[in-house]
């Protein structure tokens, strides 16, 4: 029965959340709303999420001490993949301050004792499966492009990629992988793990409303996801260290923008 429940959620049926039509007043308005949650408490919120740049770092080194240099960008933006994972606990934090509940940091871990932890699981196996797939794809590119010779240091790589025809064509498909990439992330998961923490749906169902969202509300969602890009590229400077900041305002801002999204449980009952 966990298998189906995963699929179909707690009471076994499959369940569609009504989803509302939004415009970019309601993303401003999340992000606001997801800024004043970090502002309640700073430093807690900074402490959670310093595993993110400091991963962040780990990668980065990793990749250039093992002659994996080809593979640190998509490293680097892959695992951006898993941030609607990654922010789980902070939707955590933000369902618990609507409801006027203590926010305390440690709080972010009871995430584990929900009764859709299995479904949570689930789909966070698939954002592992896609971030493995992005990088095997990334690899295959740089190997149509550049064999498999590896550059000695990061200068030489980086040199090749942006002086040579080689180097411009992988960045260009490389690009354009990763936009899709990315796509498909944004469009599966943009309400899925925040609707799994709020109610006991079940991955497809969460993952169907995620799609829904996206189509019923194409621009909205891909502003959202450029205004998400363009912030963890501005969180990376220096070293990764914005990211402690920028991780938890869009996860708390992820939430309201869910709020906004999908509307509530009983006036979901009214609407196919």
């Amino acid at each position: 029965m966990t298998a189906f429940h995963v699929m179909a959620g707690a009471n076994h049926t499959f369940t569609r959340p009504a989803i509302r039509k939004i415009g970019v007043a309601d993303l401003i308005d999340a992000l606001k709303l997801g800024l004043d949650d970090f502002s309640e408490k700073p430093s807690h919120y900074v402490f959670l999420c310093l595993m993110y740049p400091i991963a962040g770092i780990a990668l980065a080194i990793w990749s250039s001490g093992e002659n994996l240099l080809p593979l640190l960008f998509p490293l680097m933006s892959g695992f951006a993949l898993l941030g609607p994972l990654a922010a789980i606990g902070l939707y955590e934090i933000s369902r618990r301050r609507e409801k006027g509940q203590d926010t305390s940091w440690h709080h972010a871990f009871e995430v584990r004792f929900s009764p859709a932890l299995p479904s949570i699981i689930a789909v966070g196996l698939m954002l592992f499966g896609f971030f493995i797939v992005w990088l095997v794809v990334a690899q295959t590119i740089y190997t149509a492009y550049f064999g498999d010779s590896v550059p000695a240091t990061l200068s030489s790589f980086v040199s090749n990629v942006v002086t040579t025809p080689q180097g411009m064509s992988m960045m260009f498909w490389g690009n354009l992988v990763g936009f899709v990439f990315a796509l498909v992330v944004l469009a599966t998961t943009v309400v899925t793990f925040p609707l799994l923490l709020d109610r006991d749906v079940g991955a497809v169902a969460a993952i169907d409303a995620s799609i829904r969202a996206t189509l019923i509300n194409p621009v909205p969602v891909a502003i959202w996801g450029l205004i998400v890009a363009g912030l963890l590229v501005v969180g990376t400077i220096p070293i990764f260290a914005g990211l402690a900041v920028v991780m938890p305002i869009l996860g708390h801002a992820t939430w309201h923008l869910y709020r906004k999204l999908v509307a509530p449980a009983v006036e979901s009952q009214f609407r196919p």
